[in-house]
């Protein structure tokens, strides 16, 4: 089982790592995934996850109060509202349009109620 932990740990890490290039892709729940993983697989990697400078700080708060941090709550704000936007000009259909409102209402709000620190 630990080798497929530690695939699965290596594909949330990568994703996660593309997620901070792509703003459409998430990078903190690929990295909070990750972390799952690898404590499952390795030790080490996960150690390495945990001390990362840019994501170990998301995901140590993560784990110790389900937090978010307000500088990420307003990226995500952001990133959401650019998202929708875009889809807004580029004229899809009102059904999609509405299916992608519901959802993306349903992460502000989630994010949102999260703590922060």
């Amino acid at each position: 089982m630990r080798p497929i932990w530690f695939f699965m740990g290596l594909s949330s890490v990568l994703l996660g790592m593309m997620g901070a290039l792509l703003p459409l892709l998430p990078t903190v729940p690929f990295m909070i995934l990750g972390a799952y993983c690898f404590a499952r697989s390795s030790q080490r990697m996960h150690d390495w996850l945990l001390n990362h400078r840019l994501f170990g700080p998301a995901i140590a708060d993560w784990q110790r109060s389900g937090a978010i941090s307000k500088s990420a709550k307003y990226a995500a704000t952001v990133s959401v509202a650019a998202v929708f936007s875009l889809s807004l000009i580029m004229g899809l259909r009102p059904m999609l349009i509405g299916i992608q409102a519901v959802t993306l209402c349903g992460v502000m709000c989630f994010i949102w109620t999260r703590p922060h620190h």
